[in-house]
C-alpha cells in the first residue's frame, strides 16, 4: 500500500476564497535555508537541486528496504522578512529569507537521512548538501487558504489574511508564513498554479 500523505493529512487541503482555522500536526521535513529573490538567487537554485535528489533517495529506500512506499510530497517554503510588508505590499523579494522544505514520513530517521545524503553526495549533483537537515516542525493552530494564480498575486490575499481575518478571530500571528506548492511552475500556466498559504497563529491574551 502506497501512502498518499496529501490525502491523509487534512491540512494539505484548503479552499479558495475561504480562510480556515486549522491545527497542523507535528511533521518531519528535509529543510534548507537561504536568502534573497527566489527568481534569481543561486542559493535558491542550489537548494532545489539538493532537496529533491535526497527526497527521492529516501522514498526509494523506504520502499525497497523498509517496505513502506509513499508519494514524494510537494515543495514547501517558510518565508519571512524583517518587514512583513515586503510580502503583502512591496513584494521586495530581495529582502526575503526562506526555508525550503519537503515532508518525509515519521519513520525516516537521521540514520536514513545521513545514508541518503552520502549516496547523493557521491554523484556530485547536489551543491548544498552540507546545508540540508532533517527536522520536525509543529505549527499547531494556523490560518490557511488556497491561492490560485501567479505567486506575485498573493499580496492582496495575504493582506486580507493578516490584517482582516486573523484579527477578526481574536488571533495573533506567530511563526513564519508558510506556502505549499501544489502545482509545478515548470509545467503549469501561472494562472492555474495552486498554493496553500498558511500563517501560524495564537489566541489573543485576555
Amino acid at each position: 500500500m502506497k501512502s498518499d500523505f496529501k490525502k491523509q493529512i487534512q491540512t494539505y487541503s484548503a479552499k479558495r476564497g475561504v480562510f480556515s482555522v486549522v491545527t497542523v500536526p507535528r511533521l518531519k521535513f528535509l529543510m534548507i535555508d537561504g536568502h534573497g529573490d527566489p527568481n534569481i538567487s543561486q542559493a535558491y537554485k542550489d537548494a532545489l537541486t539538493t532537496l529533491y535528489p535526497v527526497a527521492y533517495k529516501l522514498k526509494f529506500f523506504s520502499k525497497t528496504e523498509l517496505g513502506q512506499d509513499y508519494g514524494v510530497m510537494p515543495l514547501e517554503g517558510l518565508w519571512w522578512s524583517d518587514d512583513m510588508e515586503s510580502f503583502t505590499k512591496s513584494r521586495d523579494k530581495s529582502r526575503w529569507d526562506w526555508t525550503l522544505m519537503n515532508m518525509v514520513p515519521d519513520w525516516i530517521t537521521h540514520e536514513h537521512f545521513d545514508a541518503a545524503r552520502h549516496t547523493v553526495a557521491k554523484k556530485g549533483e547536489a551543491p548544498a548538501l552540507e546545508a540540508l537537515r532533517l527536522e520536525s516542525l509543529e505549527e499547531g493552530l494556523s490560518v490557511q487558504t488556497l491561492h490560485v494564480g501567479p505567486y506575485d498575486d498573493e499580496g492582496p490575499v495575504l493582506d486580507e489574511m493578516h490584517n482582516a481575518f486573523i484579527p477578526s478571530q481574536a488571533l495573533t500571528m506567530t511563526g513564519r508564513h508558510h506556502e505549499i506548492y501544489l502545482g509545478d511552475p515548470r509545467r503549469t500556466a501561472p494562472e492555474k498554479l495552486r498554493t496553500i498559504l498558511r500563517q501560524p497563529v495564537t489566541p489573543e491574551a485576555g
